[in-house]
């Protein structure tokens, strides 16, 4: 049997061996923020770019925190929270030049915001006032996904026909672990695996499928190492260190453009908050694993190595923060503004052309219309 030992060779000054599994997850700063003795393989991010990177963290909880508020006002029909999974998506988002795609779950906002896309156009969808609240083609952005995986396939497809195109164009496809229990995501992995689109698969290990353990959805030794049997490059990496993050989001979009084939990203991670608005974690999970989980909280990591370094000081940090309060301002004003709905874009949008049944679908409901105006 002919053994593809591709992911061995060595690529100009970098030895991509390095997307094989670590034994230990990738990891620059320890829990307090302090840098640790890593023998990690992937080049440490700029101290500019993990500025840009704190920047965008402390944008995306104030906008986390006050899309939580916005759900209990009534405003958003419900609202996953990313809290503590934030390092994750921020480091996706920048890691994807302006022309990649990228493909979101329901959990994901923080990624879209990073992305520049409007806040309030982010919570279109979980507003009600539209299947996507942004356009997904001028960000490049596919809108957001609920049911688990299906967003897998719809990445390995776009990069792959852009492959096709001859195009360097890769997708970001993020997914939870809860997602890796589904058919799509061994479709997803095989396929591209097999016709190498240029594809990261971005898995937020959380450590529950909403209330199921990840004991109980897999024996693998790590999410990351189910690459190695698709023959994929693959990679484990603390989800709560911005830094490993990045260097590792960065290597992987760097490997995966240059023709290697798709990776896996598995990053170890944890939600702060309950599943959903509607959700009661604690009949599942114990209030002193939170706290412990709270102790890593990657933005307050990332202050700290910033400010150790001198590169963040007390007005630098005001500063950002009314920046974010100034964006919660806004986001509060916009989503206080309310959208004419028109009920004809309920059948505008079906199909490129209409069939005779909702034709039939649409006179019926403008005759009601028209009936109850009459009344008026």
């Amino acid at each position: 049997m002919e053994v593809d030992v591709t992911l061995m060779e060595p690529v100009g000054a970098r030895q991509y061996q390095k997307f094989l599994p670590a034994d230990h997850a990738v990891q620059y700063l320890d829990a307090a923020g302090e840098l640790t003795k890593s023998d990690a393989r992937y080049p440490k991010p700029s101290d500019d770019r993990l500025a840009e990177m704190y920047r965008n963290m402390v944008l995306g909880r104030r906008f986390d925190q006050q899309a939580t508020a916005l759900t209990k006002q009534g405003k958003l029909a419900v609202y996953p929270s990313s809290r503590g999974q934030d390092a994750c998506q921020i480091a996706g988002a920048m890691s994807l030049r302006p022309t990649d795609w990228m493909f979101t779950t329901y959990r994901d906002s923080m990624a879209l915001t990073a992305r520049g896309i409007d806040q309030v156009e982010v919570l279109g969808m979980l507003a009600g006032k539209w299947h996507c609240g942004y356009d997904p083609a001028r960000h490049r952005s596919a809108p957001q996904c609920t049911p688990l995986a299906t967003q897998l396939l719809h990445a390995v497809g776009v990069a792959y026909g852009e492959k096709r195109k001859g195009r360097d164009t890769i997708a970001l496809a993020f997914c939870g672990d809860g997602a890796t229990s589904e058919g799509d995501f061994h479709e997803a992995l095989n396929f591209a695996g097999v016709f190498k689109a240029p594809v990261v698969f971005l898995v937020q290990n959380n450590g529950f499928a909403i209330s199921v353990p990840i004991a109980r959805q897999s024996a693998a030794p790590t999410l990351a190492h189910k690459g190695v049997g698709y023959g994929i490059g693959s990679e484990q990496v603390d989800g709560n260190d911005p830094v490993a993050m990045l260097a590792v989001m960065d290597e992987a979009a760097v490997f995966v453009r240059a023709g290697n084939g798709p990776v896996i990203v598995e990053a170890h991670t944890y939600r702060m908050d309950a599943h959903t608005n509607a959700d009661d974690a604690t009949r599942y999970r114990d209030e002193s694993e939170v706290e412990q989980w709270l102790s890593r909280d990657p933005l307050a990591r990332l202050e700290k190595y910033l400010r150790g370094k001198g590169l963040l000081d007390d007005e630098e940090a005001d500063a950002l923060d009314a920046e974010a309060e100034e964006a919660a301002a806004a986001l509060r004003a916009g989503m206080n503004t309310e959208r004419r709905a028109d009920p004809m874009d309920l059948f505008r949008y079906v199909f490129a052309e209409q069939t005779p049944q909702l034709r039939e679908q649409q006179a019926q409901v403008e005759a009601e219309l028209a009936a109850e105006s009459e009344e008026h």
